[in-house]
C-alpha cells in the first residue's frame, strides 16, 4: 500500500490552501480513503462514516459518564454500520471484487454477526485513531518549530512517528480486566475488576524515558504503549505507522514553514481518544 498511500497524500497536499484546516484537508481524508480502499467501500459511501464513527467514539466515553444520549447515539451508529455492511457484504458475496470484504465474506469460520462486527470495527479503527495521530503530529512539530524537520531528515520519519506516538498518543486510556489479584502501590486490584490503564501517563514515565515531557525528534524509539501490548496489540499498527510517516514527510517537504493559524486549536470532546476537531494552519508565514 505504500505507493498508493503516497499517491493519495500527494493529491491531498496538492489541494492544500495557503490557509486551511489540516484535519479536514489531510488528517481525516487520508486514512478514510486508505482503509476504504483496502476493505472495498465505494467512495460515495465514505461521507456517511464521519458522524457514525464519532458517535461510536463518544459511546466509549458514555460507558464511564453514563450519558444516555451518547449511548443512544452509539447504538444508532452501530445499527447504521450493520445495515450498510449487510448490503455491501451481500453484494460482495454475489460479485467478489478482490478486496478485503470479498475475502472475509468467503470465510466459513465467521458467523454473520462476526462478519458485520469485524467489517465495521476494521473501518472505524482503520481511520479514527490515525486521524488523530497525523493531526497530533503536525501540531507537535509546528509548536516545536520543526515543521520542516522531516524535509531535512526524511530517514528519521519512522523514529519521529514513534516519538509522536509516545508524546501525544491518539488513545489516552484503555479498559482492561484484572486476571488475578494484584497489589499496586498499596491498593489491591481484585481478579475480575475493571481497570483503566492510562497510556498517556505510561508514555511519559521518567523511569523509562529521559526528559519525558519534551518532544525529542532525535530520541530512539522506546517501549511506548500507544498500540497496546500482548494479545491486544493493535492489528493496524503497521498501517498507521506507514500512513503517518508518509503524511508527515510529504507535508514537511511541501510546506517546511507550516505554522499554526490558531495557537490553541480545538479538541474533540472525548475521554478515551485525544484528537483535534480542527487544525487551522498557514503554509507560509509565522505562527499566530
Amino acid at each position: 500500500m505504500r505507493h498508493r498511500i503516497a499517491e493519495i497524500t500527494n493529491e491531498l497536499i496538492g489541494d492544500l490552501k495557503d490557509e486551511d484546516d489540516l484535519v479536514a484537508a489531510l488528517a481525516y481524508p487520508l486514512p478514510v480513503r486508505v482503509i476504504s480502499e483496502i476493505l472495498g467501500v465505494p467512495p460515495l459511501a465514505r461521507e456517511r462514516f464521519g458522524a457514525w464513527s464519532q458517535a461510536l467514539a463518544r459511546g466509549l466515553d458514555a460507558e464511564l459518564t453514563g450519558s444516555e444520549q451518547a449511548l443512544a447515539e452509539r447504538d444508532r451508529a452501530r445499527e447504521a454500520f450493520r445495515g450498510y455492511f449487510t448490503e455491501l457484504l451481500a453484494e460482495r458475496r454475489e460479485r467478489p471484487a478482490g478486496d478485503m470484504l470479498s475475502t472475509l465474506v468467503q470465510l466459513d469460520e465467521l458467523t454473520t454477526d462476526e462478519l458485520l462486527t469485524t467489517s465495521s470495527d476494521l473501518l472505524v479503527a482503520g481511520h479514527e485513531t490515525t486521524v488523530s495521530l497525523i493531526g497530533n503530529g503536525v501540531l507537535a512539530l509546528a509548536r516545536a518549530g520543526q515543521s520542516g524537520y522531516l524535509a531535512r531528515h526524511p530517514e528519521r520519519a519512522p523514529a519521529v512517528v514513534e516519538e509522536i506516538l509516545r508524546y501525544d498518543p491518539p488513545i489516552q486510556l484503555i479498559p482492561r480486566v484484572a486476571l488475578e489479584d494484584v497489589e499496586l502501590h498499596g491498593q489491591v486490584l481484585r481478579a475480575g475488576e475493571p481497570v483503566l490503564a492510562l497510556i498517556g501517563s505510561a508514555n511519559r514515565d521518567p523511569e523509562v524515558f529521559d526528559d519525558p515531557d519534551r518532544l525529542d525528534l532525535t530520541r530512539e524509539p522506546g517501549r511506548h504503549l500507544s498500540f497496546g501490548l500482548g494479545v491486544h496489540y493493535c492489528l493496524g499498527a503497521p498501517l498507521a505507522r506507514m500512513e503517518a510517516a508518509i503524511a508527515l514527510t510529504t507535508l514537511s517537504a511541501a510546506a517546511p514553514d507550516l505554522a499554526l493559524a490558531d495557537p490553541v486549536p480545538p479538541y474533540r470532546e472525548n475521554l478515551f481518544l485525544r484528537g483535534l476537531a480542527s487544525l487551522p494552519v498557514r503554509r507560509h508565514g509565522r505562527a499566530a
